[in-house]
């Protein structure tokens, strides 16, 4: 079965920040961001674990998960993907997870805003 992601925000920051300065908006809207999976903690558990893309461990490949939460509606599945100082965040919209348009609205708005910050 294909995943259905929507690319929502490209930045020009490590993974780790754009998650930050997303998430700091989230939290400001009133919604809960919660990380529920982070490449580089993961792969600490594992130990020698190189990046099998650069075959380095100092590599700076991420993936973070975020749910976002917003009173009694499902949580928004994001996903950030970095490596290179560059962020890629995805939503997931899937048969089987199906996102609350109101909180994509929302969430999109707030993206768009860090894009658009001087």
């Amino acid at each position: 079965m294909l995943s259905e992601n929507t690319t929502l925000l490209t930045m020009d920051e490590t993974c780790d920040e754009a998650v930050k300065q997303l998430s700091q908006k989230i939290r400001q809207a009133g919604l809960t961001p919660v990380c529920t999976f982070d490449l580089q903690v993961a792969r600490q558990a594992q130990g020698a674990c190189p990046c099998p893309h650069h075959g380095t461990e100092q590599c700076d490949c991420q993936l973070v998960v975020l749910l976002v939460y917003h009173a009694h509606t499902r949580p928004l599945t994001l996903v950030a993907h970095g490596h290179n100082g560059q962020t890629w965040f995805s939503l997931v919209d899937t048969p089987q997870q199906r996102a609350e348009p109101l909180l994509v609205d929302t969430v999109q708005r707030l993206a768009y805003s860090l894009t658009t910050a001087v």
